[in-house]
């Protein structure tokens, strides 16, 4: 990719070093128009959710969306030909908003699908209805799961099947998963996306398949998948780690796909090798669509090298907003749609705005800027200053 062409929008950012220095933006990239695509891979995006900032209440304990922003949103991605993955992590699932407020969510979103030609949409079903503890049983664990599939598929969704905070807190043995996994899975009306996220997303979730070992707890991931193989669509890993996930998707059954979940290294995941790719439920979707559309526009082309170089320059990107702390990563992407005019303010449920510093967000600028991803750069820049200027900072 070439240098990006600089325009004359200048602002003044946070250093490394601890001062402000002048920053010319870039002229936003120009990844064609939206419309259906024809991909050859499957790419869902996991969607933010929009807070509604006039809510009353406490904004770290109540939940407060703003339902016509977020469909908004939804409806965006679809027009970018990409599907949606609802009420994953990325809405803050877990992280503020709960289970009821996910289901509204879902409702919503399954409704606003209909009305959009060949829409893809897949809804996270968990147990966050339950409090994780030692002294939760087994049966409690599905019966949270039944719930929230049998409400799913009542209103016609299809389902990421979410990793479990409260069987990591009271399992005792890969059996406890093998156990709860099989009698979920064989109640389903149709093949789900199992979703294995790792530590570093939910700490919570450490040692999740009854191992600490992420290539033992694989073992334990593919028996299940492999007992119940008429009922999986695919695995999500999220382990941002590439090789795993490569070793893992060549051991996978024939037909059951894996979606990549590693925001890190996705572009040569996504394309793949001569045995084999994976398609993408991602969280840096929410943030880079135009770019993913139309890279996978170049990839189902036969345009590898045009695939990588739309890609390439978001990767840094990606990295920086899904660093340690990685499960503060949707602040970032928030901010991304604020700056780009997407919603209208940078508030966040839970009141997950402050989860990343001044200086870690003026680096996401400048990175979305070289990524050719702030699609009007004087809006962009009034918008920084003004968040600069909250925090006592002239720009």
């Amino acid at each position: 990719m070439n240098a990006p062409e600089k325009v004359t929008v200048r602002i003044k950012l946070p250093s490394a070093a601890g001062a402000l220095e002048e920053f010319r933006l870039s002229a936003p990239r120009d990844f064609g128009t939206a419309g259906k695509k024809a991909f050859n891979r499957i790419a869902l995006a996991a969607a933010h959710v929009v807070a509604d900032p006039l809510a009353c209440g406490n904004p770290w304990l109540d939940a407060a969306v703003d339902w016509e922003a977020t469909v908004a949103y939804r409806r965006y991605l679809w027009s970018l030909g990409l599907g949606v993955a609802e009420a994953m992590d990325t809405a803050q699932r877990g992280m503020g908003l709960d289970w009821k407020n996910s289901l509204e969510l879902i409702r919503r979103s399954i409704e606003a699908s209909g009305d959009i030609e060949d829409a893809v949409l897949f809804s996270g079903a968990g147990t966050d209805q339950l409090m994780p503890s030692a002294g939760v049983t087994l049966d409690e664990v599905v019966a949270a799961y039944k719930e929230q599939c049998e409400a799913i598929e009542r209103l016609g969704g299809r389902i990421v099947l979410m990793a479990s905070r409260a069987l990591a807190a009271c399992s005792r043995s890969p059996d406890d998963y093998q156990k709860v996994y099989s009698r979920i899975l064989s109640q389903v009306e149709r093949p789900v996306i199992i979703h294995w996220l790792g530590e570093m997303f939910d700490p919570q979730l450490a040692g999740y398949w009854g191992e600490w070992d992420h290539g033992r707890a694989m073992n334990v991931a593919l028996a299940v998948i492999e007992a119940n193989r008429a009922k999986v669509d695919g695995i999500k890993i999220s382990l941002l780690d590439r090789q795993k996930e490569i070793d893992m998707r060549r051991r996978l059954p024939q037909g059951v796909r894996m979606y990549t979940g590693d925001d890190f290294n996705y572009p040569e995941l996504i394309e793949g090798d001569r045995a084999g790719h994976s398609d993408a439920l991602l969280g840096i979707f929410d943030a880079i669509a135009p770019a993913a559309s139309a890279a996978l526009g170049r990839l189902a082309s036969g345009d590898a090298p045009g695939f990588r170089d739309i890609l390439a320059p978001t990767v840094p990107l990606a990295r920086h907003v899904f660093a340690a702390p990685t499960h503060f990563y949707k602040t970032g992407l928030v901010f991304l749609a604020w700056l780009n005019g997407h919603q209208e303010h940078f508030v966040m449920v839970g009141g997950q705005q402050s989860a990343r510093s001044v200086a870690d967000l003026a680096e996401t600028f400048r990175l979305a800027d070289a990524a050719g991803l702030l699609r009007d750069p004087e809006l962009a820049a009034s918008r920084m200053r003004h968040f600069l200027a909250v925090n006592g900072i002239g720009g």
